[in-house]
Parts: C-alpha cells; sequence; structure tokens
C-alpha cells in the first residue's frame, strides 16, 4: 500500500485531506516543510500532496530541496495559488501535478493513482512473504495451513512495519500514523498491540517484529523470504 505525505498548514484541511485518502493509502502528515524534510529523509515517502504556503519551508522551497537532495518522489503541489505564473514556477521547480482549492477528493485520489503509476509504485494491498500472505483487503495472515484474522488497528499497524522492513519506527510516530494525531491514546497503546500481533502469529516465521530498545519497533523479514 502506497504511502502519502501530506503537507499542509492548516489543520482542518489537513485532516480532511488525510482521512480521504487514508481509506485507499497509508497517510503520513507534516504541518510544515521543516517536519515534512524530516518525514522525508527517514524514508519510506512513495507520494507528496503539499501546499504550498506554509510557515519556515513553503511548498516550492520544499520542492526545490528534495529535488536538488536527488529525490523522484512524485509530488503534487495543492494550494489557493492559481495563475500561470505560480504553476510555471512550480512545475519548472519539478512538480508532477498541480490543482487549485477547492478541489474534489475523488478527483485528487484520481490524480494521485495516475502518478503512482507513472512512477511504478505498487498499489497492492497485499504483502506476500514465502507461504505467508498479508491481506488488507481481510485484515488478515495466512498461509496454506492457518488463518488468522487480525482487528482494525492490529493489522494497520502490522502492514505498516512490513511495508517499510528495517525501518525503525517510533511509538509516536505510529501513534500518529496508525490513531492519527487527534487520538487521545498514549503511547503505551502502541506496545499493547505490538504485543498481541505477536501472540496472534506465533508460529509465522516469514517475519518478526523487534524491539530497537530505545527508537522504536522494524519488521525483520527472514532471509528465505528476501530471496
Amino acid at each position: 500500500m502506497a504511502n502519502i505525505l501530506v503537507v499542509e498548514d492548516d489543520r482542518n484541511m489537513r485532516l480532511l485531506t488525510s482521512a480521504r485518502l487514508s481509506d485507499t493509502y497509508t497517510v503520513e502528515t507534516a504541518c510544515d516543510g521543516i517536519e515534512a524534510l524530516d518525514l522525508i529523509h527517514r524514508g519510506g515517502i512513495d507520494l507528496i500532496v503539499a501546499d504550498i504556503m506554509m510557515p519556515r519551508i513553503d511548498g516550492y522551497t520544499l520542492l526545490q530541496t528534495i529535488r536538488s537532495e536527488g529525490y523522484s518522489t512524485p509530488y503534487l503541489l495543492l494550494t489557493a495559488k492559481e495563475t500561470l505564473s505560480d504553476k510555471q514556477l512550480g512545475f519548472s521547480l519539478g512538480t508532477d501535478d498541480y490543482m487549485t482549492k477547492p478541489f474534489s477528493s475523488d478527483e485528487l485520489l484520481w490524480r494521485i493513482a495516475a502518478l503512482l503509476r507513472r512512477a511504478n509504485i505498487s498499489q497492492s494491498k497485499k504483502i506476500i512473504l514465502g507461504d505467508v500472505t498479508v491481506n488488507s483487503e481481510k485484515y488478515a495472515v495466512y498461509t496454506d495451513s492457518r488463518y488468522i484474522e487480525l482487528r482494525k488497528k492490529e493489522f494497520e499497524l502490522l502492514f505498516k512495519l512490513l511495508s517499510y522492513p528495517d525501518r525503525i519506527f517510533s511509538k509516536e510516530q505510529l501513534l500518529d500514523n496508525i490513531w492519527g494525531r487527534n487520538s487521545t491514546s498514549g503511547e503505551e497503546t502502541v506496545k499493547t498491540h505490538i504485543s498481541r500481533i505477536r501472540s496472534r502469529l506465533t508460529g509465522i516465521s516469514a517475519f518478526r517484529i523487534l524491539t530497537i530498545k530505545g527508537l522504536g519497533y522494524k519488521a525483520d523479514i527472514s532471509k528465505e523470504c528476501q530471496r
């Protein structure tokens, strides 16, 4: 499942956009370009949807920065600035698409899907590791002999980690990504769900969820499944 980064300083717009995309994609959010750069440098971002007018680093500068650093990540500018000169500047800096506000959420989804297709980024809803299938349509993990259905948050947490093997996610990142920044749940919730996942998947050898002391969690894929 592709991972979309939504960069928007307006809280309501950020929440609305991420909520609309989260039915189809994994979504991370940032309130400005500085926060976005940190997430991009950590890796695992498949496409960026960014506003232009933001504090500290605006959408143009963020785009220019990541392109100068060698990132070819598909980039979609989402803004109220609609003059031809604004669009020309965006495309000259390396944006892949441009939408003006107000916008149709359906059209945003169509454009994102088209950008991902052009970039040959998989939108698969399944992760297959050896004889193990992790299916996001059924919230289940299964082999030829076992079928394990997980609760929604447990599954989303597992799918997130498996989508970026060997990337370490902090409890705070996972809490924000899976439960949302406005959740009243604490980081202990992440620890509890990781424990439940491990318990439910006892005997599955294709992967492990490792605790990295002081940093967070990561998925470790068995060598046999990496061949």
